[in-house]
């Protein structure tokens, strides 16, 4: 009996490790790439080189990654609903190791192009969420969907706290000589090595019924117009689309706001960055396992989206940057209860077979929202530093009146 329990908690934890890797990857760079475009004393870009064409290139560079996951998501979700989970989410894992060796190279030869190329190929593989919410999804009941996606949330979380912290130290000379902004992608690749390794010898498969879905290079663009033909996907996709617009603002142009008008290292961005990761990991780790199977998601949904949207804009009032430690758990906490309770509901909508499909569209469409932000934040910050955040607050409260008044109201009707 020890034994049975023991292979259903492995996979738990292998995919809870996973998605805490994979947020590493996302967010070791907020304090390093601010601060290799931005900062008074960077080297990587000759002195010629206008901060304007610097902010609006740190915006392509930024879309980059979610860009490739828009793509990779739904055809890895369909490969791993054909040919099982393991097997992709070990290739996905290993493109991630050669993009973080890549990338770290890149930043030591001074060269943009790679630097590009290396983002690109583990946002791609980084559609591999999609597999670790199909295998959540695997091993979940309908009492624990919520619950588990919580843990994968609060991974999200620790995650969050971690990256920013581990790049903002690891980058900075001053802690240790030889550290510089490659260092933190070293570290993500050993990492991700031994996320690999452990995928390999323990990970037990999940899917129970493969499917033989046919896969397409264009299935995230196939996947967006399914989500917006089906009437009983197109309401909450579209709440996923301007959830993950708005969002994108903050989480990749708060960082540049605080480097430009706070003047902020990339240590003090890493550490306020993981405060923020600490209060989602609690909320999603403790707050919402507790809350699972007493309130419905719906419920939960209608007032914590729009609550991150006014937490958001709230920002921009302050003058003293203190009051960042204030307002932005107020926005951790709002985000942490509406990220594992949307997955939910959206979950909800498919059959047990149909999982890797659903949440593969599921994360094309989030991704698709996060790659348009920094293409047009990239402007906006040449404009004016506030820009970006305010329009990612308007972006989340729309997702809150579409939610509110779209998806429940067709719920209802029914």
């Amino acid at each position: 009996m020890r034994r049975m329990s023991e292979q259903k908690k492995s996979p738990l934890f292998i995919i809870i490790l996973t998605v805490f890797i994979d947020m590493l990857g996302v967010t070791i760079i907020i304090p390093v790439i601010p601060a290799l475009f931005f900062e008074g004393n960077s080297t990587f870009f000759d002195p010629s080189f206008s901060e304007n064409n610097r902010s609006l290139l740190y915006g392509l560079l930024l879309s980059c990654y979610p860009l490739m996951q828009f793509f990779g998501a739904p055809i890895l979700g369909a490969l791993s609903d054909r040919h099982g989970r393991k097997p992709i989410l070990r290739i996905s894992i290993l493109g991630s190791i050669i993009g973080y060796l890549l990338f770290g190279y890149a930043i030591i030869i001074k060269n943009i192009y790679l630097l590009f190329f290396a983002r690109l190929l583990p946002g791609f593989m980084g559609g591999n969420i999609s597999i670790v919410m199909s295998a959540i999804a695997d091993i979940s009941d309908d009492q624990s969907k919520a619950k588990n996606f919580g843990l994968v949330g609060a991974a999200f979380g620790i995650g969050f706290i971690l990256g920013p912290a581990i790049g903002g130290i690891l980058a900075d000379s001053t802690v240790v000589s030889w550290f510089n902004h490659a260092t933190p992608f070293w570290f993500t690749a050993i990492l991700a090595i031994i996320n690999f390794v452990l995928i390999y010898s323990i990970f037990p498969e999940t899917l129970k019924e493969k499917r033989n879905e046919k896969v397409s290079l264009l299935k995230g663009m196939q996947n967006v117009a399914t989500s917006f033909k089906s009437p009983n996907l197109r309401a909450i996709f579209a709440v996923v689309l301007l959830l993950a617009l708005g969002f994108s603002f903050y989480t990749q142009f708060f960082s540049v706001l605080l480097l430009q008008k706070f003047e902020y290292t990339e240590k003090s961005i890493g550490f306020l960055y993981g405060w923020i990761g600490i209060w989602l990991a609690i909320t999603q780790g403790l707050i919402v396992r507790r809350m699972s199977g007493k309130i419905a998601s719906e419920k939960v949904l209608t007032f914590s989206i729009a609550a991150v949207g006014i937490g958001i804009i709230i920002l921009l009032i302050p003058d003293n940057d203190y009051w960042f430690y204030m307002i932005n758990p107020f926005i951790a906490i709002a985000y942490g209860l509406t990220s594992p309770n949307l997955t939910t509901v959206i979950s909800n909508q498919a059959t047990a077979s149909r999982q890797g499909e659903i949440l593969g569209i599921n994360q094309s469409m989030a991704s698709l929202g996060t790659s348009i932000p920094p293409l047009i934040a990239g402007y906006l910050n040449t404009l004016n530093e506030n820009y970006p955040l305010m329009a990612g607050s308007m972006f989340i409260l729309c997702a809150a009146l579409v939610f509110v008044f779209v998806f429940q109201r067709r719920k209802s009707d029914v």
